[in-house]
């Protein structure tokens, strides 16, 4: 599957535009829509000032990644929205978040469980705090997953 331009903008809306390089939640270099510059070839971004359609097309570069991630790591088949609130998750949080937990083992179950809205919101802390910021997240994809 790929992300759908709901997805997509969901992502955009929660990560929100950064023209210049920026510290996260857990002080790593990012940029844009909340793209890590983490690649040697990346090294450009950390001066660099960018547009939201240069930003767009960085998020994009990275989807493809987080949805094959996906693909191989949920058993069912997923909904558009499913499937866009996972990427949003993961997105955010890294594949590997989503690999190791409870969410994935539950809904590779039963992925209509509604105990799963419970998973989403057990990911909102960055840095050892509760940030408000990544509830509201939890909460959209959440109601996402579920539509």
């Amino acid at each position: 599957m790929t992300t759908s331009s709901n997805g997509i903008s969901l992502i955009e809306q929660f990560e929100g535009f950064r023209a210049q390089m920026y510290k996260d939640a857990v002080g790593l270099p990012t940029i844009g829509y909340g793209t890590l510059i983490q690649s040697p070839s990346q090294q450009w971004l950390l001066t660099a000032t960018i547009t939201q359609a240069q930003a767009t097309d960085l998020l994009k570069q990275h989807l493809p990644g987080v949805e094959s991630a996906i693909d191989n790591m949920v058993e069912f088949e997923l909904t558009q929205n499913q499937f866009d609130a996972l990427v949003s998750f993961c997105y955010n949080l890294g594949t590997n978040s989503l690999l190791n937990s409870t969410l994935l083992k539950k809904l590779n179950v039963n992925p209509s469980d509604e105990t799963i809205r419970d998973e989403f919101m057990k990911w909102v802390h960055a840095g050892g705090k509760v940030l408000q910021g990544l509830v509201d997240r939890r909460t959209a994809e959440a109601d996402l997953y579920f539509q």
